[in-house]
C-alpha cells in the first residue's frame, strides 16, 4: 500500500480534520481553506472517472464528460482493479446515502 509511506502525524490529522465535517457545506469550506480549486477539482474528477469506469462507460465517454486525460482514467482504473477498493466503499456509501435522502 502506498499510503502507508505517507502515513504519519500531519496526514493522520487532516484526514481526522475531514471526517470531524458534519455536512457537504463544511467540506466546501475545509477544502476552499485547504486546497487551490485545481485540486479539488482534480480529486473530484478521479472519483467521478470511477463512477463512470463502474458503469461501463468508455475511456472517449469519460474523457470528453470530464475532461480527464487518458492517463488519469487509466489510473484510476488500474485502483479500481488493484486498489485498496476504496473507490468501490465510498461510490457505494454515496450511493445508499442517497436512496436514503
Amino acid at each position: 500500500m502506498q499510503i502507508d509511506k505517507l502515513r504519519g502525524k500531519e496526514l493522520d490529522q487532516l484526514f481526522k480534520a475531514i471526517l470531524t465535517m458534519e455536512s457537504v457545506e463544511e467540506c466546501y469550506k475545509l477544502f476552499d481553506d485547504l486546497a487551490t480549486m485545481n485540486e479539488v477539482q482534480s480529486l473530484a474528477q478521479r472519483l467521478e472517472v470511477a463512477r463512470m469506469l463502474r458503469e461501463g462507460f468508455t475511456y472517449h465517454k469519460i474523457e470528453n464528460d470530464t475532461g480527464a486525460s487518458t492517463a488519469t482514467i487509466s489510473r484510476v482504473k488500474r485502483s479500481l482493479n488493484y486498489g485498496n477498493d476504496a473507490y468501490a466503499m465510498a461510490l457505494d456509501r454515496i450511493q445508499e446515502s442517497e436512496k436514503e435522502d
